[in-house]
């Protein structure tokens, strides 16, 4: 029987680099890409059948900073499959990122500037917007989206029998200092990409223990240091330029510097590959390079705790009442209006 494999985010960077080897891996698979950007989502599925001709690529439209978006996804979702055997978590943001330029050529040469590198700690903040469903734009996408689409798919992920698999993108970045239970969407913060990543770990653990009775196992992965769009937005390009010289030297001493979206989806990968029932749901998994570029994936223990993680569930689900309900009454708002319009024609 075909495995059904989502991912979100799929029409670049890491993502589409991850595409591109499970279809190597398992040229049978029926492999979704869930895209906001429609006509990329195009061009990557046709970058896809270019190297597998034969692979069976769907395309889906989702935007997972949208309520309404993530609804009709999982709708339609749920009429094209009987079952979802692995859902990764990859689609995020970063929006205006900004660089304290003085601590970054401090710390470029210093001994802290692998450190620097890998978290961007004391070095990256970003400013975010509340979204039209009245969320902060960056927790709406890079968590919330997620969790709700999660929720939404429960009957395709959690089946008697059948074992399915969530996979989330979290990062380095994902610190518990930048993040707040009373302000989980960090609307008082300048590290909301931070945030939302730990806030992912945090989801993760409880996923686990409330579903991996039904069948439904998490995990949490780490790229590591990878150049994409993403990357490639927190700096001027001449910065860039500059500075990867350097960074190609550095990553002769450090695992962590990745690079290509090809290395970072190493993680990613090697989870597809295991037997959920034996991974550790504290651990993340991190993508890994050797000085001469052998790839490699390594778990490390997370900082996180049980009870928070718990609270934060719980929070999330009457989050989501609430956005449910609002959603209910702007549909019924839009019908009454329409009905008025139609009685004054």
């Amino acid at each position: 029987m075909e495995k059904v494999v989502i991912v979100t985010g799929a029409n670049s960077g890491i993502g589409l680099a991850l595409c591109d080897r499970l279809l190597t891996e398992d040229s049978h698979l029926r492999l979704c890409l869930a895209c906001r950007n429609m006509q990329r989502a195009e061009a990557a599925r046709a970058n896809l059948l270019t190297s597998h001709s034969s692979a069976h690529v769907d395309l889906l439209h989702l935007d997972v900073g949208s309520v309404q978006s993530v609804l009709s996804a999982a709708k339609e979702i749920k009429a094209r499959y009987n079952r979802v055997d692995f859902l990764y978590l990859n689609a995020g943001i970063m929006p205006n990122p900004s660089v304290d330029i003085g601590a970054f050529f401090k710390g470029l040469f210093s001994r802290n500037v692998i450190n620097m590198f890998a978290t961007a700690e004391g070095l990256l903040t970003q400013q975010d917007n509340v979204n039209s469903d009245g969320l902060q734009e960056v927790f709406a996408t890079n968590l919330f989206g997620h969790f709700l689409l999660v929720r939404e798919l429960e009957p395709l992920l959690c089946q008697p029998g059948h074992t399915s698999r969530v996979v989330w993108t979290s990062s380095s970045n994902a610190r518990q200092s930048a993040f707040s239970i009373e302000d989980f969407q960090h609307t008082k913060g300048t590290e909301p990409y931070s945030s939302s990543k730990y806030a992912s770990d945090l989801l993760s653990l409880a996923l686990n223990r409330h579903n991996n009775r039904r069948g439904l196992y998490s995990s949490v992965t780490c790229p590591g240091l990878v150049m994409t769009n993403l990357t490639y937005g927190i700096l001027p390009s001449f910065f860039w330029t500059l500075i990867m010289p350097i960074m190609w030297m550095i990553r002769i001493f450090t695992n962590t510097f990745t690079l290509t979206p090809n290395n970072g989806a190493e993680a990613l990968f090697w989870l597809f590959l295991q037997k959920p029932e034996l991974l550790d749901s504290r651990a993340k998994y991190h993508s890994l390079t050797s000085g001469l570029g052998t790839r490699y994936t390594q778990s490390r223990k997370m900082d996180i705790d049980d009870e928070m993680s718990e609270v934060f569930f719980s929070k999330l689900l009457e989050l989501e009442k609430t956005v449910r309900r609002k959603l209910s009454e702007r549909h019924a708002d839009n019908e009454a209006y329409r009905q008025y319009l139609n009685s004054v024609e």
